[in-house]
Parts: structure tokens; C-alpha cells; sequence
């Protein structure tokens, strides 16, 4: 098992999916005109979605509320941001969105606020 997917069933109340295709995975990134980072590919190759402590990561799966292609598009309508980034999670309080681009690297947005880096990756994200 990949690290990203050891270190997310390491935390508390760890629940996943089933693990995404390479065609599922590569078909998300067309629609989406985007390339996801290694460690998201990773991730929803092992779990398709996933939650733990709180968190609800989007993923490639067949819930419309945690697949990451609807969520972003939802989320795109929303904000500005650059459009080769994609929904990590939404956070659904005071309308924060966690964002990941093709580096790994994660961000937030909130309402009439500038997009903050928070980390350089989904693995330093899930340790947050």
C-alpha cells in the first residue's frame, strides 16, 4: 500500500470508498482539463473517497457530493481560482474550500478572501 494511503487509515475514524480506476481517474482529469498531483492519483486510487477526524476528501466515486468533478465545477462557479486546480475538500463552514494543484501543493479560499497555500502536499495536508 502507498504511504498517502497508509497515512490516511492511520487516523481516527478512517472510512473509504472502493479504489478509483486508471480510466475513472484519467477520465475525472479530461473532464476537468486538468492533471491531478501524484499523491491525490494515489489516494483515490486506493480509496476512491475518504473521510477521518472530520475531514471529507472528494474523490473519484459515484457520490455526486464527494466526487471531485462536480464539487470543482460547483466550486469553480463559486471563486476565482486557477483552473488547473481542483477541490480537496469543502470544509462547509463559512464557505472555506480546500484546493490541491498538479505540484501537491494544497490551498484554501473562503468568501472575499485571497487564496492561502497551506502546504505542499496531500500527505502534509492530512497531518494538518
Amino acid at each position: 500500500m502507498n504511504d498517502i494511503a497508509t497515512k490516511m487509515q492511520r487516523k481516527e475514524n478512517f472510512c473509504a470508498l472502493n479504489g478509483a480506476s486508471d480510466k475513472n481517474i484519467q477520465n475525472a482529469e479530461i473532464t476537468l482539463g486538468l492533471q491531478f498531483a501524484q499523491d491525490y492519483r494515489e489516494y483515490v486510487a486506493a480509496f476512491g473517497a475518504a473521510s477521518f477526524a472530520g475531514h471529507e476528501l472528494t474523490g473519484v466515486c459515484g457520490s455526486k457530493r464527494l466526487n471531485v468533478v462536480p464539487v470543482t465545477l460547483e466550486e469553480r462557479s463559486n471563486t476565482t481560482v486557477p483552473l488547473d486546480w481542483y477541490v480537496l475538500e469543502q470544509a462547509n463552514i463559512d464557505g472555506i474550500v480546500l484546493w490541491q494543484d498538479k505540484s501537491g501543493a494544497v490551498y484554501q479560499t473562503a468568501p472575499h478572501i485571497k487564496p492561502r497555500k497551506l502546504c505542499g502536499s496531500l500527505a502534509e495536508y492530512i497531518e494538518l
